[in-house]
């Protein structure tokens, strides 16, 4: 009998698809578009000039695919030190067995609400996961939410096996759930603003729609992981991870999640420490501007968070170190959230508020300096292999750039578009955008490379600009939650212990699934009279 066929290692088909441009480079004839910088809200950016295509002396890749890694890791040092330091973080968190005792009080609590009649029909857990995706797909839809999401994972997967399923559930109440919200994009500026932008029509326009097709996705993406949460609570042995997941039952089983530790006078400097930080930053920022697409409102955000802090912070105290961890936690993910919408927070920013959570947590539970070291060292070591594959995906956009050829494959393309009808010409564009996140993963780079080329090809067959961005922003979300090269999702399946395979075994009749119904939802921007379009 033969042996079965077995997808192979994450990084064995990031290699290959090097290989794959590698090749290409000596196949395709180079080219290049010139290049213009626009005005995109409050910035520039530089996309290209789609008329300007012209052939150029290609640079055939050879023994450059073994030097891919390195240009990866240069091309792509931001996400890669803030998945480090996400390891280390929460490594600390972990050692606190903060996060199993707030799983398990949440439990406690959630289950107690099966008294009321309606809430038992429609099952605590069942709500529980809908609100948390749909709190993360509004938060994908409103700005973009991504990597953030990584983050999350190290807390949705415990309570999801503490629920009764399994990680492949907890990576869908966060990652799942930004995911199917950044393809409605309601509002989100990284995307959908530079898009509109670029095309040349009214930011932010046409959101009836897109509000429509943000609902559908969601009914349609919750209900799929409702389903199949309830299939595997109702067997656990029916996942394909039962057997992977033994970590963290094992982990859940081993922690006295009844036993509680007093807190000690490293908890009370923590506390201090962190209010007097927040302290100077209310002073220093009395005054917050919120943003929410096209909405803001000003608000003493930072002010109002210390005194929170203040008060949760003395309360937890007086309960045990793990609540008052938690708490910390707590108000880390708040943070992020109020520097995202409030001050354009980037990668750096939101590394060094994990950084500090990471401090913060160790002098709580009463590491000392060596110590918390040799703890974050081994988070950071624990994730590396999410880290390297990110450097190693960054690796096939080199190849492809460097051997001056991906100018070319976007004019074969548009050459290819040009001349169909409007509802082949908005389909072909969802399809080529959907197969471009195998190379960029970026919604923003990719809308400044081909938005320049589908807003031509729109004006050419007379189909709505609208319509070509909405099918450039649900086309950029799907197939983003299965690629390899995309180094959020490796990020996430390293921290919930979920090999490729085994994701791609589940997700892929997921993402088929939402891609049909997103080309559906696109239907009616050419057939029907919608406003906006």
């Amino acid at each position: 009998m033969g042996k079965k066929f077995q997808i192979p290692h994450t990084y064995v088909i990031v290699f290959f698809i090097i290989a794959l441009a590698a090749i290409f480079t000596w196949i395709v004839p180079g080219g290049e578009f010139a290049r213009e910088t626009i005005q995109t809200g409050n910035s520039t950016r530089e996309v290209i000039d789609s008329q300007s295509f012209r052939y150029i002396d290609s640079n055939p890749q050879s023994w450059q695919i073994f030097s891919a890694f390195y240009d990866g890791f240069v091309r792509s040092p931001k996400i890669i030190v803030f998945i480090l330091i996400l390891g280390g973080a929460f490594w600390i968190m972990n050692e606190s067995r903060a996060i199993d005792v707030g799983v398990y009080a949440f439990l406690q609590k959630s289950n107690s609400l099966e008294r009321f009649k309606l809430i038992k029909f429609l099952g605590v857990n069942n709500i529980i996961i809908t609100v948390v995706m749909l709190m993360f797909s509004f938060f994908g839809a409103i700005f973009g939410m991504s990597e953030e999401t990584i983050a999350f994972t190290i807390i949705f997967v415990p309570l999801a096996i503490s629920m009764g399923y399994d990680s492949l559930v907890g990576v869908s109440m966060s990652f799942i759930g930004a995911g199917i919200g950044f393809a409605g994009c309601l509002m989100n500026p990284f995307t959908l603003g530079i898009a509109q932008e670029i095309a040349g029509i009214p930011l932010f326009s046409g959101i009836g729609y897109r509000f429509v097709i943000w609902l559908i996705i969601n009914t349609v993406g919750i209900s799929y992981v409702l389903w199949y949460a309830a299939r595997v609570k109702k067997d656990p042995k029916k996942s394909i991870m039962y057997e992977l997941d033994n970590y963290w039952r094992q982990h859940h089983q081993n922690t006295d999640l009844t036993l509680r530790t007093l807190a000690n006078r490293g908890t009370w400097m923590a506390y201090l420490g962190v209010l007097v930080i927040m302290i100077i930053a209310a002073f220093n920022w009395p005054m917050a501007t919120m943003k929410l697409g096209t909405v803001s409102f000003t608000a003493p955000v930072l002010p109002i968070l210390a005194v929170l802090f203040a008060l949760t912070g003395y309360r937890s105290l007086r309960k045990s170190m793990e609540f008052f961890v938690l708490n910390i936690l707590a108000f880390t993910i708040i943070f992020l959230v109020v520097g995202v919408m409030g001050f354009d927070w980037g990668l750096m920013e939101l590394a060094a508020l994990f950084f500090g959570m990471a401090v913060a947590s160790g002098v709580a539970i009463g590491k000392d300096a060596n110590e918390l070291t040799r703890s974050f060292i081994a988070g950071a070591r624990d994730i590396l292999s999410a880290a390297l594959v990110v450097g190693l995906a960054g690796g096939i956009i080199v190849i492809l750039e460097n051997g001056r050829i991906i100018d070319t494959i976007l004019h074969g393309i548009a050459t290819t578009i040009e001349g169909t009808g409007k509802i082949t010409t908005l389909s072909l564009m969802y399809l080529f955008t959907s197969a471009i996140n195998a190379v960029i993963t970026s919604g923003t780079a990719k809308a400044a490379l081909i938005m320049p080329i589908l807003r031509d090809i729109s004006e050419m067959v007379n189909l709505s600009k609208q319509a070509t961005v909405t099918a450039f922003h649900i086309g950029d979300g799907f197939t983003n939650l299965i690629t390899p090269t995309s180094g959020v999702l490796i990020g996430v399946l390293e921290i919930a212990r979920i090999p490729f395979n085994k994701w791609f075994s589940w997700a892929w009749k997921f993402i088929l699934l939402m891609v049909i119904l997103g080309w559906l939802l696109l239907i009616p921007t050419v057939t029907m009279p919608l406003a906006g379009f």
